[in-house]
């Protein structure tokens, strides 16, 4: 049996993940913008906006004494997420 502090605990990380939601779809409409002022499928890798995209994420969560290796790996990931998102929604002009 899961113990009364877990679960209420875990209803606020219910109510957390509903705000990341709401967060990760207005970044999808910024993104969607980017998409649309994009000419070529090869600009919409950028390596040097993903690394300093990394390296100011770094700094910051090192302010905010967030677990850097944390914020790493999600940045890493939602930045491929949405490099996949821009290859699956890009479109020719």
């Amino acid at each position: 049996m899961v113990n009364k502090n877990i679960i209420k605990i875990r209803k606020k990380l219910d109510k957390l993940d509903n705000s990341l939601l709401d967060i990760i779809k207005k970044r999808t409409k910024l993104v969607d913008l980017v998409i649309q002022n994009k000419k070529f499928k090869k600009d919409i890798i950028d390596r040097k906006r993903i690394a300093i995209i990394l390296k100011n994420i770094s700094k910051k969560s090192k302010k905010r004494k967030v677990d850097t290796k944390i914020t790493n790996k999600i940045w890493r990931s939602m930045i491929s997420a949405f490099i996949d998102y821009e290859f699956r929604n890009f479109k020719k002009k």
